[in-house]
């Protein structure tokens, strides 16, 4: 096992990555979910070789912090002992109701499957950076459109059938996309995306992709599909041209000649899509009561920011397990779902995970509210960002309809990505940055300690100078970054 991983690679459970409070991993079970049991027994370990604070990232991810090289190992052999097989390779995804919804237009796990075996034998895996991961989603009630992905495949109805729409490098709100397709050609295009992106290097996405070859993706499924279909809407480059490297008659998974052409293709008109257009739809919180097959519930509970200390894990397990729970899934979206427990156990389930300070309402605010471990925990926070986003949460609830982030550093660990507003720690204090990331120098400053008294000001300001109809993250985008940072910094102390 390796000491530690570098920063901005996957923490796996065979390469932990150092961050500010020891060692991390991250486990994906290929189970899916865990038994009662097994949970518990998991989070004992937490206990013993970790600082026993276990999370569920925005994707579905366990995590285990404040390990050492010493205490990873053991860890590692308690889980290979727990019989708990855990994902190796590019992630696949799955959505956390896969094959149980009774809403998902097609269950995601066979195209999942198909696509992880063609990933793996056309060697792509050590090819190809750590963070790249491809999506499988089924629809249904808990879709993976908040997921960013290099590769997104969804269900889609078309006429009397199912398709599945591929697009890349985004989410389901700003992912391009290149076609509607059978699943076999969605996994050729897969890992003929996966391959352009191989070709690039291991630190590259498929947002490196030029236009030419997204084209010449679109421009292979026409060739060796319906001959009906438009090449794209782009300008006119042929696959010919040097984007690929395939011939048209070529598979991408095996790179062997096809002796008769690919069944038909229903292959969606791409005017619009690649040049801008992009799928919508916002995703449900896994948080409340989800009907799943046999006429029965699954009940989804949030960690607050995605994290909680082991023993009110286990706490919490234990009474799940007594009132009849069968397995526990990892959610995207910092969740837990609790399934095989009688309906009449989902309440009192719900009454306990609320009482230990689980988040049992989607309306909750923490669930907008990204924050790393910070002070203390983390060695490289600056701020307390966990009693900032507790105290932000508590006087502000209704007034924030936008994610806001609040980083113990400048890393940005807990959402790396652009937020409405984020709140980072440095050597002045707390920083307000206003839609932008965590590296971004901060418009203004006020005391750490402080700084949910700023962020409440900035609430106030965005109810009062709000229009009717009008969101908060839009009349936080029309005042303007130097107006917030003002009303932040003036807030009385």
């Amino acid at each position: 096992m390796n000491a530690f991983s570098r920063r901005g690679a996957c923490p796996a459970l065979s390469a932990p990555m150092q961050t500010g409070d020891g060692l991390l991993v991250r486990l994906n079970p290929v189970a899916r979910g865990l038994s009662p049991k097994l949970l518990i027994a998991l989070a004992e370990s937490a206990q013993r070789h970790g600082n026993g604070i276990m999370e569920v990232t925005a994707r579905g991810s366990l995590q285990i912090r404040g390990l050492t090289a010493e205490s990873a190992t053991l860890l590692a052999a308690e889980v290979d002992a727990l019989g708990i097989a855990v994902r190796t390779g590019v992630p696949i995804e799955t959505g956390p109701l896969a094959g149980i919804d009774p809403q998902e237009i097609a269950d995601p796990r066979p195209l999942a499957e198909r696509i992880r075996v063609a990933v793996e034998e056309a060697g792509l895996t050590p090819r190809l950076g750590p963070k790249v991961s491809v999506v499988v989603d089924g629809g249904g009630q808990l879709t993976l459109d908040a997921v960013t992905a290099d590769v997104r495949l969804k269900a889609v109805r078309a006429g009397s059938g199912i398709v599945w729409s591929v697009s890349v490098a985004g989410d389901g709100r700003n992912a391009k996309v290149l076609a509607k397709v059978d699943a076999d050609a969605a996994r050729d295009i897969t890992v003929a995306a996966l391959r352009m992106v191989a070709e690039k290097g291991r630190e590259a996405h498929a947002r490196d992709l030029s236009e030419r070859q997204l084209v010449s993706l679109a421009g292979w499924l026409c060739l060796t599909g319906s001959r009906e279909a438009p090449l794209s809407v782009l300008p006119d480059i042929s696959p010919s041209r040097g984007e690929i490297t395939l011939s048209p008659m070529v598979s991408p998974i095996s790179g062997v000649a096809k002796e008769k052409p690919a069944s038909r293709l229903l292959i969606s008109p791409l005017e619009g899509e690649m040049s801008g257009r992009t799928e919508r739809g916002a995703s449900r919180r896994p948080i409340g009561l989800f009907p799943v097959a046999g006429d029965t519930f699954t009940l989804g509970i949030g960690l607050p920011y995605g994290s909680m200390p082991a023993d009110k894990l286990i706490t919490l397990t234990q009474s799940a397990l007594t009132l009849g729970t069968s397995e526990i899934r990892l959610a995207a979206g910092r969740a837990l779902l609790f399934l095989g427990q009688p309906h009449a156990a989902n309440q009192p389930l719900q009454t306990t995970a609320a009482t230990l300070g689980f988040v049992t309402s989607p309306a909750d605010l923490r669930t907008r509210i990204a924050a790393c471990p910070g002070t203390p925990a983390c060695g490289s926070g600056r701020i307390a960002t966990r009693d900032i986003a507790e105290a932000i949460a508590a006087e502000n609830a209704g007034d924030l309809d936008f994610t806001l982030h609040i980083s113990g550093c400048a890393k940005g660990c807990a959402h790396p990505g652009p937020a409405a507003l984020t709140i980072v720690g440095g050597e002045n204090g707390a920083g307000l940055v206003v839609n932008a990331t965590a590296k971004t120098l901060p418009a203004g400053y006020r005391p750490g300690y402080d700084a949910a008294r700023g962020v409440s000001r900035v609430a106030a300001m965005i109810r009062s100078e709000r229009l009717q109809g009008e969101t908060a993250a839009a009349c936080l985008t029309r005042l303007g970054a130097a107006g917030v940072a003002d009303a932040y910094r003036r807030a009385q102390n």
